[in-house]
């Protein structure tokens, strides 16, 4: 058998977050450990890209691949050992990748928050990737790493320092960010498909559809503002709460099925942190959510925002990329109600700077560590960070500026 030519293609390469994959790559990785190429569709940017980065790169190779062209997407996939992909909507781009990737026996990384195509991905692909050992992991940006992680994090230290299982998991998170091209692309994508069925369904990733009414009941997903005892504070309605905790609950599903579920009756919810005394910002953001839902459902008002908004390609610029940040502070409650407080931050905005370090740190847990995930080398299917890449990658983040940890006292 051929030996793929890179540990790592960065496909989607010359696109907002792709282009900052590029620059991570060339900042951070050492080039005689790591075989990496930059993908896309155009030649001509894939040259202007590299130039960018500068002489020291010149050994970067380019690949032209279309997702619409499959001869040239098995080609591409065919070279590598793990395929890092930025290029969304991913319910448009995404799955003739993912099955050349499970043809070939590749690994795959993306940092999609588009539940319904991963939905579709398990129906397709789960049963042959997990019999192949191929390891297919979306979410592996913001969108779910810190609420995957962060609830793995805190199940375990329960498990290990308390001796208990865990209950109730729940995330706060406080955040600056922007907005970029691709990102409003992907949701504006998802409106348009009509899926807003799929998306209101709390256990929509896991392997299957048989939750107890009871453990419906106690998965809801936050619809008004709520004052929370255990943190002190007034949340609101988190944006990415349902695709986050649909990954989350799909990491205990499978753990659960691996034989190390993290509790019998595990929930996982989350949400924002308005503050102590901010009942009415609370209720005016939980407002603001529900209109934003409604009027995205009709059609003449997502066309005014692909007008208004960030074109795929753009995005915040790299004064307001460096000025964001997001912390998350994670609440769990053990089976005999012990509480455990955990903390999860980093600087930079987490949309685009600490999605691209969440992103490229996930393949490289992929090319170079693959035998110390969880599972070792053979768990394969389509996973999520906490399944897939588990504490490997939480030691990598924290390498990289991340932090995560327990909150003493």
């Amino acid at each position: 058998m051929t030996q793929p030519s890179y540990d790592v293609v960065l496909y989607g390469a010359t696109g907002f977050t792709g282009r900052q994959a590029a620059w991570y790559f060339a900042e951070n990785v050492d080039s005689t450990k790591v075989r990496w190429a930059l993908a896309g569709r155009n030649l001509r940017k894939l040259e202007t890209l590299k130039a960018n980065l500068g002489p020291d790169f010149e050994h970067v190779d380019l690949l032209v691949a279309d997702s619409t062209d499959l001869d040239s997407v098995e080609r591409m996939v065919s070279k590598t050992r793990v395929l890092l992909t930025t290029a969304g909507p991913y319910a448009l781009y995404g799955k003739p990748i993912v099955a050349a990737c499970v043809k070939h026996g590749v690994d795959y990384v993306d940092i999609t928050g588009e539940t319904p195509f991963v939905r579709d991905l398990i129906d397709e692909h789960h049963v042959e990737a997990e019999s192949k050992g191929i390891k297919i992991i979306p979410f592996c940006g913001f969108d779910s790493v810190p609420s995957d992680l962060g609830a793995l994090f805190v199940v375990e230290h329960m498990k290990k320092v308390l001796g208990q299982p865990c209950k109730e998991v729940k995330a706060f998170f406080k955040m600056k960010s922007g907005l970029n091209g691709g990102t409003l692309a992907s949701v504006l994508n998802l409106l348009d498909s009509r899926q807003l069925e799929q998306l209101a369904d709390p256990f929509l990733l896991n392997p299957s559809n048989r939750q107890s009414d009871e453990e419906r009941k106690r998965n809801p997903d936050q619809k008004h503002a709520q004052f929370d005892k255990d943190l002190g504070r007034w949340t609101a309605p988190f944006l990415m709460a349902p695709v986050n905790t649909r990954v989350v609950r799909r990491s205990h599903a499978l753990f659960s099925e691996y034989g190390s579920s993290y509790g019998n009756h595990f929930s996982y919810h989350e949400s924002l942190d308005i503050g102590e005394k901010k009942r009415f910002k609370a209720s005016m953001i939980a407002s603001g959510q529900s209109l934003f839902e409604g009027l995205g459902k009709i059609g003449g008002v997502r066309s005014l925002l692909r007008r208004m908004g960030p074109k795929p390609g753009e995005g915040p610029t790299e004064a307001e990329m460096n000025g964001g940040f997001f912390r998350c502070i994670l609440i769990g409650k053990t089976e005999d109600g012990q509480i455990v407080r955990a903390r999860m931050q980093g600087a930079g905005d987490p949309g685009n700077r600490n999605t691209v370090k969440m992103l490229c740190e996930s393949a490289l847990c992929l090319a170079l560590q693959r035998d110390e995930l969880p599972g070792g080398a053979r768990r394969g299917g389509i996973l999520t960070p906490a399944t897939g890449l588990g504490f490997v990658l939480i030691e990598r983040l924290k390498a990289a500026g991340v932090s995560l940890e327990i909150e003493e006292g």
